[in-house]
């Protein structure tokens, strides 16, 4: 039924299908109608025109301008599974329904797996967060605490986080050792409870008993992948992230990915230029497969898998259809 399949819709898929869609090709965004991962935060920035939006905004404007083009639609449902068939793909979903497409882009971002900590979630997004230059501006001249699992990171922290801060806690795990040699405070031990007014952050405190007035934390908790991309079982790099090559293809054949699945790097101008990118290598291979046919397919040809509809389209990719190709 469609050219690309995108699944994911923050700032890498949507960008992408602005990209895909000017491009003249046929795509659907598979995104789960579960709150986004970024829906805590009070506004985006860095996006010059836009700083401050808030995400349930962004997405609404997005959606504006690619509806101008008609050549993108929204499927709010969450892809559970996706399945190579002959050079295209069935993404099979919860709800039961399958689409068919020619490409896949994963734009899915990461699963953030928040510590068992009484007080982090109230805080997270706005004085508990990941990214300075997200949220740094609006916790500037606070007393910052940060949490690390090595002395490099520990050494780095002062020097790092200094911009928004010049009061800066380490708080380790209890490993940490030689303090002075870090050049930075270090607070040993587990966290077990955050001290906050409304999720505005006031003290931390540790297993035994020791509070620490602090007004932000800068905490980075574990990631995984959404299960969808786990069970297509990409390779991934020793961080956990799906490792792409220059031309963002995923070790599937035919799947791309994109955004904060495949980095740590993760801001919304980061996720902006990845989806701009990885559209570009996308259409690039398609329009590869028509000079690969030899057929003289014009390049806004709308192939099999657009042409097709419903239970059609997957017929297709199971009989091994190819994009441009009856």
């Amino acid at each position: 039924m469609f050219d690309i399949a995108i699944v994911g819709g923050g700032p890498a898929g949507l960008t992408a299908a602005m990209t895909l869609s000017r491009s003249r090709f046929r795509v659907v965004v598979v995104e789960s109608p579960a709150p986004p991962r970024n829906a805590m935060s009070h506004g985006m920035h860095g996006l010059v025109g836009m700083d401050g939006v808030s995400p349930g905004e962004y997405r609404a404007r997005a959606w504006a301008d690619l509806d101008k083009y008609g050549m993108a639609v929204r499927r709010a449902v969450t892809a559970a599974e996706i399945v190579e068939r002959d050079g295209g793909f069935v993404i099979a979903c919860e709800d039961g329904d399958r689409i068919g497409a020619g490409r896949v882009l994963l734009a899915t971002g990461m699963v953030d797996v928040f510590p068992e900590v009484d007080g982090f979630r109230e805080c997270w997004g706005k004085t508990v967060i990941h990214c300075p230059l997200c949220v740094g501006w609006e916790n500037a001249g606070r007393s910052w605490g940060v949490v690390v699992s090595t002395a490099e990171q520990a050494r780095a922290a002062a020097a790092r986080f200094a911009p928004w801060s010049r009061d800066v806690v380490v708080f380790g795990d209890g490993t940490l050792t030689g303090a002075r040699d870090l050049g930075v405070e270090v607070v040993p031990g587990p966290i077990a409870r955050l001290h906050h007014a409304g999720g505005d952050l006031r003290a931390v405190e540790l297993a035994d008993g020791r509070v620490v007035p602090r007004g932000t934390l800068f905490w980075r908790p574990r990631q995984r992948q959404v299960p969808v991309v786990e069970r297509l079982g990409p390779v991934l790099d020793e961080h956990g992230f799906v490792k792409v090559d220059q031309e963002q293809r995923t070790s599937v054949p035919g799947v791309f990915a994109a955004g904060d699945l495949t980095t740590d790097w993760q801001t919304v101008v980061t996720a902006v230029h990845a989806g701009a990118s990885a559209a570009y290598w996308v259409q690039k291979d398609m329009r590869g497969s028509y000079a690969a046919l030899g057929e003289g397919q014009p390049v806004e040809h709308v192939g099999e898998f657009a042409r097709a509809g419903g239970e059609d389209a997957v017929s297709a990719v199971e009989k091994g259809a190819r994009h441009g190709v009856a």
